[in-house]
């Protein structure tokens, strides 16, 4: 059997049979997280080769060029560290085996939409992930039913925006268009009409909807407060950036060719998809919620770097896309492993976690500096080739790739701030009254939800710190297929040697100045006795933004769900409704009316 139908396959059918080991967490546990090894191994070995593909008969069914292949390699990774991970978290959870069974469910999608070199292939394999999303987010109990709801018609939605999209592009196109995706078989369709346009920004707004850029983001913070953890990690952090920005990419680098209107659209949707997201974040109270609006923020990075449309951007983008992978995964599964033991994400009732709960400290604390782009971490290096992407860009004459740049480096400043924040108010800071009380009972998660956390992080710090020889050529490159030539000069491993020596330089000096032990003595500020309870809240570091003039608006119209594409879609929907229940009110001459009043518009456009 073709490799790529190993892939396809294999978790397909060790799903189905999971769903048989009812009362059976253990082995159900085991045989998934087997499958999904297994994937993964497939991966590899389909990374390993060059261009593969898969037909029946002379009908090209699915191909894996540079980029499925980066996709596939992705989704199966991250598909082991979830899947070890969960078997941590849930335990002999009674449930386990619906879990792990719409888990491998959701790979074999997965799998078959990164790699299907067919239209039709990839819309049933993008509708199928539709169901395991629904369920796997109802499985988090109480509010989690509501989220998933919301999930489902927003991805959903979108979904049909694909099917018109796939539709429009095939007609516009005729017998020109190939009716195949990859850059193997792909034939790019030139936007020479208002057909290409609209079939391009259906296939957008799909990509926009699955990734979470605005405004089809809402979704993601209610996913990533009320889903289950490992849920959230493998799906809106990791899985659904990574099929939504591949979507996305396809259909502007192969079956599009792209021009200054589209890519001004791109812009303008990630600059603002990084300075709002990340405004929203900054006043969260629930760890995970501002985890889930950093997730919506990060994909601006992405968009950004593919709306540049030279090779350098692009590959920023690409490799911006696998960081956020990596450090958003760390990231929630640091919030679970928190919320395991505090039994809570609140950030209220959190502090001081640091010293019994080290190794999670250390990983959520190089996720932090990672998405917040801080040298030597991988987070940094693909933000500084978007840099460099939207420098290349301003080449070209304009100057609005000042504005973009100005929005992504402005991100990358208030992601740090809300992470001061969130890691103050989780680790660092006093302990809460909450913690207070259960602290003699809190102790380091085990080493099946540590040990994931530690190898991604490791992963942040390989990916940063040989970004170039590593990622960049062995996984990005590959994906662009066309030279990349840096702008700047970065040489991650001198950057980090110079930091450490700094850092040690900056021991050495401490210790040489401590001349005596220190003095202690009672605060006292503005002429008041500051005393022993004096603390600083990491909680509401920046809550006076929420009041300051044009911004209260603005969150209080957030708060209220005024910028929500959901609820503004179910109001809208509603109020139609409710108009068309009071115009058919069961009187038969209404009936009639209506009926005569269809036919005269029937007629009257017949006859035009």
């Amino acid at each position: 059997m073709n490799l790529i139908l190993y892939m396809i396959v294999a978790p397909l059918v060790m799903g189905l049979i999971c769903f048989l080991f009812r009362r059976k967490p253990a082995a159900a546990g085991a045989l998934a997280l087997a499958a999904l090894s297994a994937v993964f191994i497939f991966s590899i070995c389909l990374f390993s080769r060059d261009t593969f593909s898969c037909s029946w008969g002379n009908i090209p069914l699915f191909a894996a060029d540079g980029l499925g292949r980066l996709i596939c390699l992705g989704i199966g990774f991250f598909g082991v560290v979830v899947g070890v991970y969960s078997i941590g978290y849930f335990g002999r959870w009674e449930r386990s085996n619906i879990y792990y069974g719409f888990l491998l469910l959701t790979e074999s999608a997965a799998m078959a939409a990164a790699l299907a070199d067919n239209l039709v292939l990839l819309l049933v394999a993008w509708g199928f992930m539709g169901i395991p999303l629904y369920v796997l987010i109802n499985m988090g109990g109480g509010d989690a039913a509501a989220a998933a709801k919301k999930t489902m018609i927003v991805v959903g939605g979108s979904d049909a925006f694909m099917v018109l999209g796939a539709a429009i592009a095939c007609l516009y196109a005729k017998d020109n268009l190939h009716p195949f995706l990859s850059a193997v078989s792909g034939t790019s369709i030139p936007f020479s009409g208002g057909a290409a346009v609209a079939a391009y920004l259906c296939f957008a707004a799909a990509a926009f909807a699955k990734a979470g850029a605005m405004p089809f983001h809402s979704w993601i913070p209610d996913c990533a407060e009320h889903a289950p953890i490992p849920v959230t990690a493998f799906l809106p952090a990791s899985l659904d950036k990574l099929l939504g920005i591949y979507l996305l990419a396809r259909v502007s680098l192969n079956l599009f060719v792209m021009d200054g209107r589209m890519q001004l659209i791109l812009m303008i949707v990630g600059a603002a998809t990084i300075v709002c997201a990340v405004m929203m974040a900054m006043v969260q109270h629930n760890m995970k919620r501002l985890l889930g609006y950093h997730a919506v923020s990060q994909v601006g990075y992405m968009v950004l770097g593919i709306g540049t449309g030279n090779p350098l951007g692009i590959a920023g983008g690409l490799f911006h896309m696998v960081n956020h992978c990596l450090y958003k995964s760390c990231l929630f599964l640091s919030a679970g492993a928190v919320e395991k033991r505090a039994g809570t994400s609140e950030l209220d009732d959190l502090g001081g976690l640091a010293k019994v709960m080290p190794v999670s400290f250390v990983c959520c604390l190089v996720a932090s500096l990672a998405i917040s782009g801080i040298p030597p971490l991988n987070g940094f290096a693909s933000k500084w080739m978007v840099y460099q992407g939207l420098i290349e860009m301003g080449k070209g004459g304009g100057c609005l790739w000042i504005v973009w740049l100005l929005a992504a480096m402005f991100g990358s400043v208030l992601t740090l701030a809300s992470f001061i924040k969130l890691l103050n108010a989780t680790f660092l800071g006093r302990r809460s009254e909450f913690i207070s009380r259960i602290w003699n009972g809190i102790t380091e998660v085990n080493p099946g939800m540590w040990a994931p956390m530690a190898v991604i992080a490791g992963l942040c710090i390989v990916f940063g710190v040989l970004a170039m020889p590593l990622p960049v050529r062995l996984f990005i490159a590959p994906a662009v297929m066309k030279p990349l030539e840096f702008i700047g000069v970065w040489s991650p491993a001198l950057a980090t040697w110079l930091i450490l020596i700094g850092i040690a330089l900056g021991l050495l000096v401490y210790r040489l100045s401590i001349t005596s032990p220190p003095r202690e003595c009672e605060p006292f500020i503005g002429g008041e006795d500051g005393g022993a309870g004096m603390s600083l809240s990491g909680v509401d570091f920046y809550q006076t933004i929420k009041e300051m003039g044009l911004f209260r608006a603005v969150y209080t119209g957030a708060e209220e769900k005024a910028f929500d594409i959901y609820d503004r879609g179910k109001e809208a929907v509603l109020y139609i409704s409710g108009i068309l229940q009071r115009l058919h009110g069961g009187v038969l001459p209404v009936y009639l009316s209506w009926c005569v009043a269809g036919l005269l518009i029937l007629l009257f456009l017949l006859m035009r």
